[in-house]
């Protein structure tokens, strides 16, 4: 017990605070500020103490800060439970924790707690920077911990003692993360918390909504293609359909209905051919929860828990709070909607009473041209699209400000405007003619990485086209941005805006070499968010189907088992090998050294034999003459300095005289220590 009752020395300390402040450092930023600067104040007030020789505060204090700092985060989160109050916690008990180190077991309390602020980490952010620093905080603990027992190795020694051990367990590591049975889930965290901020589209459109996403960079979804990947014109992501329109806003239908399988009124033909040859791919969707999911179209295998609505609109059953991987297959051949109900296309008529007066006498008069008869939806169609393209609109990130009626002031005022304005406008007209029509919106395009062949799609990519329906084709799609920036379907944003606008800072040309080392990165980035975070029970099939495995978890639990018990027996060989490496005089000291324990006495690392012999002989006074004696004859066969055969020429009899000398003097030696040890 004596051992683990002395006191924390000053090193110790210093170690165990780096530690601290490591594991807390990256979660800061997800803390409120208060929390981080009561965390700060008191691994400053550590340091203090530490370096000053001050004194511990009184435990009464210490609880009394505990209770403030729990009922402080209650009041911030209105809970202790879930993933930030309990992290927000842990920090609490970490920073008031170095406050009383007084013990061993206070340090190891300390490092666990650190282990798990570190693990916490993965509970906000599953990086590669994450990961890295993860690395780093826990050879930084793991060395605090082995200062914990010993505080004479240096700085560097400590490190290389930490790394030494993670590196032993590495191999294990790497057959768990392997062949352990996976789970359909992250491999970190937790659903994210409802209140976290998401980026990308929203379940409402109105006018400069989409432009107020495409400044953004960050990625919404890569695709991978089984082989050769549409023309850029033809990436449509089809995501959200609108058909509610308020005079200002487009809206998502609410409703309760139940899915059902793809309600397609025609299939596509069986003749292969450029127009009807599905599309395999997979898309790899980034958490932005809410429930709908992005495909080209038409689907027609649909993922997992996902289900198409009677608007075609391809939802999933939870929302995507996590990476989402799936696999699909699309066919643009496909005519949706030749026998949708009366209801839904009379919802799809609908217009509210005295918003865009100008728009809807134009719209008459073009029913007014064609007619009722057959054709006449298919003639305003077109009428539409001329009308568009005679009034030279302007495509522009920075439209004006909409008023009471948006739709007038877009096509006979401004002229500039979003894709939203343009499929607004459209849809609005035609409505106004009646011809059924609605708003989708989405994504356009995307960009081949040539690094890894993955097509990636980001914020700035977010489109909106417009729906209409036309007898014995059902649901068309028309995208009006096209007729006045055919560039944005074409080739990409930056190429359709004007050069007084800013485009998003990823699409700028003006640094070739900036662009590489992105393509690169974002290589790596996939490749990180593929295989490792998104390495789930399929990634795990696949893997092992690789190796002529059988994915089945029985077959997986024995090989996970044989495999671990083979490192395990390597590691244990190894170990083993560097004992006998050990120097024998020092084998038989801790074999003295272990009698003595047994007998109350225990050597600390730091003591040399003299000391330890002067400290043993006042708890075991009858045995003095034979520990003083094991404790000379160890220091001399360690410490003492003998005549080596290395000192003089190799060539030189004398030195192989001496050479043989100096060997019999050290078995004598040993064999002298191991008798007084034996007859202790």
């Amino acid at each position: 017990m004596a051992r683990l009752e002395r006191p924390i020395t000053r090193r110790q300390s210093l170690w165990l605070l780096a530690a601290a402040i490591t594991a807390f450092t990256p979660l800061a930023q997800h803390m409120p500020l208060w929390l981080s600067a009561f965390a700060g104040t008191a691994f400053a007030w550590r340091a203090w103490l530490t370096l000053r020789g001050g004194r511990l505060p009184a435990r009464w204090l210490l609880v009394l800060m505990v209770a403030a700092g729990s009922a402080g985060v209650f009041i911030e989160y209105r809970s202790l439970f879930g993933r930030t109050p309990g992290i927000a916690l842990l920090l609490i008990f970490l920073s008031l924790k170095l406050m009383e180190l007084r013990a061993p077991r206070d340090a190891v309390v300390t490092v666990l707690l650190c282990y798990f602020l570190i693990l916490g980490q993965f509970l906000f952010t599953q990086t590669i920077p994450t990961a890295l620093l993860t690395c780093t905080a826990v050879i930084l603990t793991t060395a605090a911990l082995l200062a914990a027992n010993n505080d004479r190795p240096s700085i560097r020694q400590q490190l290389r003692h930490a790394g030494s051990l993670l590196l032993q367990a590495l191999p294990l590591m790497l057959l768990l993360f392997l062949l352990f049975p996976r789970i359909t889930g992250p491999l970190w965290g937790m659903p994210e918390d409802r209140r976290s901020a998401v980026s990308g589209l929203t379940d409402t459109m109105a006018p400069g909504s989409i432009a107020q996403v495409s400044q953004s960079d960050a990625v919404a979804f890569r695709v991978a293609f089984k082989s050769a990947p549409p023309a850029q014109a033809s990436l449509y992501w089809r995501g959200l359909v609108m058909p509610d329109f308020d005079g200002r806003a487009w809206r998502v239908r609410e409703t309760r209905e139940a899915y059902t399988k793809p309600p397609y009124s025609q299939q596509p033909s069986e003749q292969p051919s450029p127009e009807n040859k599905p599309v395999d791919y997979e898309l790899t969707l980034e958490p932005h929860g809410k429930r709908w999911l992005f495909a080209l179209e038409s689907p027609l295998i649909l993922p997992a828990e996902s289900a198409l609505t009677r608007d075609y609109q391809l939802l999933a059953h939870q929302p995507i709070r996590t990476r989402q991987r799936y696999a699909l297959s699309s066919s643009p051949a496909i005519k949706k909607g030749l026998a949708d109900p009366v209801d839904v296309l009379r919802a799809s008529l609908a217009l509210p009473a005295n918003s865009n007066p100008r728009t809807r006498a134009l719209a008459a008069g073009w029913r007014k041209q064609h007619g009722t008869g057959n054709g006449a939806d298919a003639a305003i169609v077109k009428t539409a699209e001329d009308f568009f393209n005679r009034q030279l609109l302007s495509y522009t990130l920075n439209p004006p400000l909409a008023g009471q009626h948006s739709v007038d002031e877009f096509l006979f005022d401004s002229k500039r405007g979003f894709c939203e304005h343009f499929a607004s406008a459209f849809a609005f007209a035609l409505r106004a003619a009646g011809v059924p029509a609605r708003v989708v919106a989405g994504y356009q395009g995307g960009e081949v990485n040539p690094v890894d062949g993955y097509l990636v799609v980001r914020q700035y990519d977010a489109h909106a086209w417009t729906e209409v329906w036309l007898a014995k084709q059902g649901w068309v799609r028309i995208d009006p941005t096209a007729i006045a920036a055919p560039r944005r379907i074409d080739s990409n944003l930056a190429s359709a805006i004007p050069a007084t606008d800013t485009p998003p800072f990823l699409m700028r040309e003006q640094m070739p070499w900036l662009k590489a080392l992105r393509y690169r990165l974002d290589a790596v980035n996939n490749g990180w968010n593929q295989w490792v975070l998104g390495y789930d029970p399929q990634r795990q099939r696949d893997f092992l189907q690789r190796f002529g495995l059988d994915p089945d978890w029985r077959n997986m639990t024995a090989l996970l088992a044989t495999l671990c018990g083979l490192a395990l027996l390597i590691l244990t060989f190894w170990v083993l090998r560097q004992r006998e490496k050990m120097d024998p005089a020092h084998r038989a000291w801790r074999r003295f050294t272990r009698k003595l324990a047994k007998r109350g006495v225990v050597w600390q690392a730091w003591e040399g034999p003299d000391t330890f012999a002067a400290r043993a002989t006042q708890k075991l006074p009858g045995q003095a003459e034979k520990i003083h004696a094991i404790a000379r004859c160890y220091a001399n066969l360690r410490y003492a300095r003998h005549a080596s055969y290395a000192d003089t020429p190799p060539n030189d009899g004398i030195a192989q005289s001496h050479g043989v000398a100096h060997r019999k003097t050290l078995a004598n030696g040993l064999t002298r220590l191991n008798q007084l040890i034996n007859e202790l």
